[in-house]
């Protein structure tokens, strides 16, 4: 299995994508489109399925990590404009991302209207071979992310214990 995109709703289209493209370093693979709710496509039909008649339209954009990850943001037509995570309930709360350029991006993330969720932590603080930081941060809209210094299994290998 391997990792294909991930959806994320936004509450205005030009912020998401000049904070995706700007703070996170995402690629653009196809700018900000308009989707009408209609019949008469493939396309049109799957997001009535998805959305439910009388969904009023979005629009969405496609971005791309530099492993080769999608991000799809939507701008759903009728939306609260913030994300409000409930952890009591069942379900995904965040994504996470890698950099090698871990200060600088958490710097940008506020630059373009994010903030951090908490202080960086380092999960080995014992062990100076393993210099492991992360941090949850917060787009815009209220979505969390998960930011990493190193790969999700060097952080969590036990090899070394």
């Amino acid at each position: 299995m391997k990792m294909s995109h991930v959806g994320i709703m936004v509450g205005d289209m030009d912020q998401a994508v000049e904070f995706y493209t700007k703070a996170l370093g995402l690629d653009i693979v196809m700018g900000n489109s308009k989707v009408i709710e209609e019949k008469q496509t493939a396309i049109g039909r799957m997001c009535i399925e998805v959305f439910g008649e009388g969904f009023k339209g979005f629009n969405i954009a496609h971005l791309v990590t530099s492993d080769g990850i999608g991000f799809e943001l939507f701008e759903m037509v009728d939306r609260e404009q913030r994300h409000v995570v409930d952890f009591t309930k069942v379900g995904i709360f965040h994504y996470a991302l890698e950099t090698d350029d871990f200060e600088g991006v958490i710097e940008k993330v506020t630059q373009f209207g994010g903030k951090a969720r908490m202080d960086t932590m380092r999960y080995h603080p014992e062990d100076e071979n393993r210099p492991y930081k992360m941090v949850y941060l917060e787009d815009p809209f209220g979505n969390l992310l998960e930011l990493y210094s190193h790969t999700y299994s060097e952080t969590y290998s036990s090899e070394y214990e």
